[in-house]
């Protein structure tokens, strides 16, 4: 089997390299291409490929260029540094993805995958579609979601407008939907906490549990706590315990990491 490998990263094209003659040694990876300059021309001379592994970010951009400047007609595998919640609907796709750090088993079962799909008699025709798919999936999930900036809301007999930037939390109270500003002005919305969640940008709001949704600059600190769940050090603070779930903790973990 003739592989490409689309990566800018030096490290993680080796790795991916030696995972690929570890679990299948008749695998050869023909080149290895860094940015979508390079991965076009290469395409261009029309290599004989059985599979592409592609990642999404390169040096010069992202690899949707790619099939904006030439045709690409072997089946391929996304590698990506997006979360699986993120990306978790391009399961159902024919052509799968690997989140990385590429992990062996991974491998192996996108490998079989592309192995049980993969049909000569279907031609290159729905090869294609399958690709075409899964790119505007892809470019809809990497492009900027327009989360909410503001919230009007009403304070005394005059309505004024709150940047996100400037909310330390949202909290459910008595049915009541709350927020603090990090100078501890305290306002009411018409919104839940679900709906909330669907409005605010993930990397800077995270659900910690069915009353509270933080900011990331609102977290001080944060310790293990009975049950294996959380306790959040949360500035200002809102007087009361903000714990955050044994099945989230993982979760939090990594979205205060990033």
């Amino acid at each position: 089997m003739k592989v490409l490998i689309i990566e800018d990263e030096d490290l993680a094209a080796r790795r991916l390299t030696k995972l690929l003659a570890e679990v299948d040694p008749a695998i050869r990876v023909v080149n290895t291409t860094p940015s979508v300059e390079l991965s076009v021309e290469y395409l261009q001379t029309q290599p004989a490929l059985d599979l592409i592994f592609m990642d999404i970010e390169l040096a010069d951009g992202q690899s949707f260029e790619i099939f904006e400047q030439t045709p690409v007609l072997a089946p391929v595998i996304f590698t990506t540094s997006y979360d699986e919640y993120a990306i978790k609907a391009f399961k159902v796709n024919s052509i799968d993805y690997l989140l990385k750090p590429i992990k062996q088993p991974e491998l192996v079962a996108g490998l079989q995958k592309f192995r049980q799909l993969h049909r000569p008699a279907s031609g290159t025709t729905r090869q294609q579609e399958a690709i075409d798919a899964l790119v505007q999936q892809l470019r809809q999930q990497v492009q900027p979601t327009d989360y909410r900036r503001r919230f009007l809301v009403r304070h005394l007999s005059q309505w004024q407008p709150i940047e996100v930037c400037d909310i330390a939390y949202f909290h459910s109270e008595d049915r009541v939907t709350l927020f603090r500003t990090h100078k501890g002005q305290k306002f009411s919305l018409d919104y839940t906490l679900d709906e909330l969640e669907t409005m605010l940008d993930p990397t800077q709001f995270f659900r910690a549990n069915r009353q509270f949704m933080v900011s990331i600059n609102a977290v001080q600190q944060f310790h293990p706590y009975f049950n294996h769940k959380l306790k959040l050090a949360l500035q200002p603070s809102p007087g009361e315990e903000v714990l955050v779930s044994r099945e989230r903790a993982t979760d939090f973990k990594k979205w205060m990491g990033k």
